[in-house]
Formats: structure tokens, C-alpha cells, sequence
């Protein structure tokens, strides 16, 4: 299993994870791989296509009503 190290954690979130890891009954090593992988595990994958990525940029604020010009039969 890995492991890894957080550097240059605040004061005030270390408090909060040391007070959340007691409500818990856990060890704050314990406490904060459980955030973790509640946080990975709703996580949504992202569009792999631009044109996705562009529809769900714009969904967040109503969307975007284009108008498109009349196309003309090509010429032989």
C-alpha cells in the first residue's frame, strides 16, 4: 500500500481534522484517508471530447442559443 506526506498543512485544518478524527473515534491518518476517498470516489470524469466539455461549461449558466445562417445547396 502507498503512503504519502502532507507538507504545509495549516494550523486551523490540521485542528479541524485532529477534532473531526475524535468525533470519529479514529486516528487522523485514518480520518483523513476516509475523506479522501469519499472525495475520489463521487468524483466526475471529465468530457473527453471538446465539444462535451464546451456543453457542460455552458450548461452551468443556462447554455448558449446560437443562431446558425441558412445553408445554400452547393454549386457544381
Amino acid at each position: 500500500m502507498a503512503s504519502m506526506t502532507l507538507r504545509n498543512l495549516d494550523a486551523e485544518t490540521k485542528a479541524r481534522l485532529r477534532l473531526r478524527a475524535a468525533h470519529n473515534q479514529r486516528s487522523m491518518e485514518e480520518e483523513a484517508r476516509r475523506i479522501l476517498q469519499a472525495a475520489l470516489a463521487t468524483e466526475q470524469v471529465a468530457p473527453t471530447d471538446l465539444a462535451a466539455a464546451l456543453r457542460a461549461r455552458f450548461r452551468r449558466v443556462g447554455g448558449v442559443r446560437l443562431e446558425l445562417p441558412v445553408r445554400e445547396p452547393p454549386k457544381n
